[in-house]
């Protein structure tokens, strides 16, 4: 089944990328409106195969699988049911993004085009206890419009309408994070100025047919 392979091909990268370490992380994508495939619990992203991958219902029941299913499950289900168009969830603890948001700072500061284009709004949620509702209650407020999320003292959190496109998130979030680190020890970056992120949007709808969402606007 070719979903598997996508999944487990995300899972190596991530690892291979050090976005985790050890056991962290957890990626899955949606198989239809009733069921996700999910990475198992205490299993390294490296080390995962096809047949390693579990089947959960939008309950949290295992389908299909062996081992336990990861605690923070919920936050895929969370992105399932609010979001139609989200049909993966990439997990993981990068350096640089899981850095901000240890010290309890957002990533949504206008600086380079293509972050502004393809992630948007980079919240920080509020710190939550890993494996408890509180986790992807954390994320609520931003559920609706966001694509990246940063996990105060945790980790980062991204969505995609597929699986590559929600590990390119990741990948995207995390040079930028680093960039923006490397930035700080020349100086300090320079945001793009209200006019030229208007002019940006203006852009990008004309020449490329990206619509942004309001909500994921750094103008408003």
């Amino acid at each position: 089944m070719y979903l598997r392979k996508d999944l487990i091909d995300a899972c190596h990268k991530v690892y291979q990328k050090g976005f985790v370490s050890a056991f962290d992380g957890n990626l899955s994508l949606r198989l239809d409106q009733n069921h996700i495939l999910i990475t198992p619990s205490a299993r390294s992203k490296g080390e995962l195969q096809e047949n390693d991958l579990m089947i959960v219902d939008y309950d949290g029941n295992k389908v299909e699988g062996k081992g336990r299913i990861s605690t923070e499950v919920l936050i895929h289900l969370l992105a399932y049911k609010k979001r139609k168009e989200v049909n993966a969830v990439v997990h993981c603890h990068p350096t640089y993004a899981t850095a901000f948001a240890a010290v309890g700072e957002d990533l949504s500061r206008p600086v380079f085009p293509e972050v502004i284009l393809t992630l948007g709004k980079i919240p920080l949620c509020k710190y939550a206890t890993p494996s408890t509702d509180e986790l992807p209650n954390s994320m609520l407020p931003h559920i609706d419009y966001a694509w990246a999320f940063l996990l105060e003292n945790h980790g980062a959190v991204t969505l995609g309408k597929s699986i590559r496109d929600a590990y390119f998130k990741m990948e995207k979030l995390e040079h930028f994070a680093k960039t923006l680190f490397a930035a700080r020890q020349v100086g300090r970056e320079k945001s793009l100025p209200l006019l030229k992120l208007k002019e940006l949007y203006e852009i990008a709808e004309d020449n490329y047919g990206l619509k942004i969402d309001k909500r994921n606007r750094l103008d408003y």
